[in-house]
């Protein structure tokens, strides 16, 4: 165990620097030119040929895009290197305040996301899968086809229109993730205040993983349930929910861990669609108006964040696999 942990170790850095350089490279290769969008933002047109190319040489220049593409990627380096992500070229902000700023909302959001998926999916795939011919089981399968099948965006335009200030009722926020004026409140105000705005963009965001988690647990203990052991466990007598939850749903669990490997980034990633819906400044909207202005410092901080979460994520699954399933063994077999 310790040995392999040890190689995965090593090989996060030549991974995560691959990573790295794949997505420099597609950044920097696609078209466009954040010094001359600048201009645009700021002249509007107003400024001459001329002097335009003079202002847009000398951003360059700032900026460092003046510089071989090698050199560029060296110096980037060298700030991942000392966790200085440098400057966002939209507004001269500290790349690390701007995410500094979005994660907690993010967190926040995918935090309760997440924790009401498994909440709800877990029990809901495994009742199923006790009786796999049963009302439940073919109520519940369509109830969750027609869920997954829902688009996310769709959805919210819906519950914007009808619950959310519409011409219907008006009982959530339509966009935010607080209200003006709540410094004057209280800490338990404060926190209903949150929830309340993050009720439409959670159930947005839970439907279609609930929808998709509830069928990979039915589907996992459908074929852990056949298992010999599971009968040798009827055999004596025990009573049937207590073979499926002492011994079925631990074996049951592989491919939810294997699905957790996404999870640490998705923490951090944010939603780009429901956080530009609901207009939530999470790490999602930060990250496509990055792309939408060109922001290099900006949308290479949230890859290599993201590079590096997934890897340590997949890594974190790896080793679950053993207190899970003692029979999972990462020594070399003589």
């Amino acid at each position: 165990m310790v040995s392999y942990l040890f190689k995965r170790l090593l090989l996060i850095l030549p991974t995560l620097l691959g990573i790295i350089v794949i997505t420099f490279l597609v950044i920097r290769l696609a078209p466009g030119d954040p010094a001359e969008m600048k201009l645009r933002a700021s002249a509007q047109g107003m400024v001459q040929d001329k002097a335009a190319q003079s202002i847009v040489e000398e951003t360059r220049k700032l900026y460092g895009l003046d510089k071989p593409i090698h050199i560029q990627f060296l110096l980037w380096c060298k700030r991942v290197a000392t966790f200085d992500f440098g400057k966002s070229y939209k507004d001269q902000q500290s790349v690390l305040k701007k995410i500094g700023a979005a994660l907690p909302i993010t967190l926040t959001l995918n935090i309760l996301t997440i924790f009401i998926i498994y909440l709800i999916s877990i029990p809901w795939g495994v009742v199923s899968s006790a009786r796999p011919t049963g009302l439940f089981d073919h109520v519940s399968a369509v109830i969750l086809f027609v869920l997954y099948s829902l688009p996310s965006f769709w959805v919210a335009m819906l519950l914007m229109v009808f619950v959310a200030g519409g011409d219907y009722l008006n009982l959530f926020p339509i966009a935010g993730f607080i209200s003006d004026g709540v410094e004057n409140l209280s800490l338990l105000q404060k926190l209903t205040n949150v929830v309340w705005h993050l009720v439409l963009p959670v159930v947005c965001l839970t439907y279609g993983g609930f929808a998709f988690l509830a069928r990979l647990s039915r589907a996992t203990m459908l074929e852990v349930i056949h298992q010999d052991y599971i009968r040798t466990a009827r055999a004596k007598g025990l009573s049937e929910w207590k073979v499926i939850f002492k011994h079925g749903f631990r074996n049951a669990l592989i491919p939810q861990l294997t699905l957790m490997g996404t999870l640490l980034p998705a923490l951090l990633g944010g939603s780009v669609i429901i956080e530009q819906i609901f207009a939530i400044p999470g790490m999602g909207r930060l990250g496509f108006e990055a792309v939408l202005n060109y922001d290099y410092p900006v949308i290479m901080a949230i890859a290599t964040i993201d590079a590096f979460l997934t890897l340590v994520s997949l890594l974190i699954s790896d080793l679950l696999y053993v207190v899970v399933d003692p029979r999972v063994t990462f020594e070399a077999k003589t």
